[in-house]
């Protein structure tokens, strides 16, 4: 095998990619004295932070966002596109 490290920072861009445990990539989901992002346990970059409140508002709008946005592509848009194929006056001075 090759002697290249398997942890560290590239960039400023946290890695790890040691073999990890159930109990270790559990825990780094829920570190209480960290800030809302946390270096991930296995992989490149960073995750939320589930004991900090702040991530779980992120969580709420990004879920909030997808219903929005599932509800509006099922629904009836025949009005919508109608309007949509009219022509538009455009002025140019």
């Amino acid at each position: 095998m090759s002697d290249q490290p398997t942890s560290g920072e590239l960039f400023g861009i946290p890695y790890n990619f040691e073999k990890p445990s159930l109990k270790r990539l559990l825990s780094g989901y829920w570190q209480p004295d960290e800030g809302m992002l946390v270096e991930k346990e296995f992989g490149v970059g960073y995750t939320l932070n589930l004991a900090n409140w702040r991530s779980w508002i992120v969580l709420a709008v990004v879920g909030a966002l997808l219903f929005q946005e599932e509800r509006n592509s099922t629904g009836d848009d025949d009005e919508a596109t109608e309007e949509d194929n009219e022509p538009v006056e455009v002025v140019v001075d």
